[in-house]
């Protein structure tokens, strides 16, 4: 294979260093680039969807391990055939969403401070109830 991406393009591609990248193919994530004849890595443009794709779920928090199954799959398999996999990815799509909710809260909360002008006393600190995880945001003691 002498056609594809260099090391460094499939980098500013994804957004991924190159020493991530090295790194998903040590630990398996990614299969084992094809090397030119001076054995410098050469990537697909599957390759470079797939670390998009890993870099996609990262950014959800998906842990590493988790996203093992869902990028074994291919590219002609139907989630839908695999129920396990689609409940957990469901799941994980409801707590992303959890956290969207909470973090929406803060924004209100946030835009409510500005627009009276003070972070202090008209209203509560303890009214920003984080949904999801039931966190309160600290309240400054006196």
């Amino acid at each position: 294979m002498t056609s594809g991406y260099s090391i460094k393009a499939a980098s500013e591609l994804t957004g991924i260093s190159e020493d991530t990248i090295r790194y998903y193919e040590k630990i398996g994530l990614l299969p084992r680039a094809q090397r030119k004849e001076n054995s410098h890595r050469v990537y697909s443009e599957g390759d470079v969807e797939l670390m998009k794709l890993i870099s996609c779920l990262k950014k959800t928090g998906m842990p590493l391990d988790e996203m093992r199954p869902y990028l074994n799959l291919s590219r002609e398999s139907n989630l839908s055939e695999y129920p396990e996999l689609y409940d957990k990815i469901q799941t994980h799509k409801r707590n992303i969403l959890d956290q969207i909710a909470s973090l929406q809260q803060i924004v209100d909360f946030i835009d409510t401070k500005v627009s009276e002008g003070s972070f202090r006393e008209k209203q509560r600190n303890e009214d920003c109830i984080l949904t999801g995880d039931v966190k309160r945001m600290p309240v400054r003691k006196k």
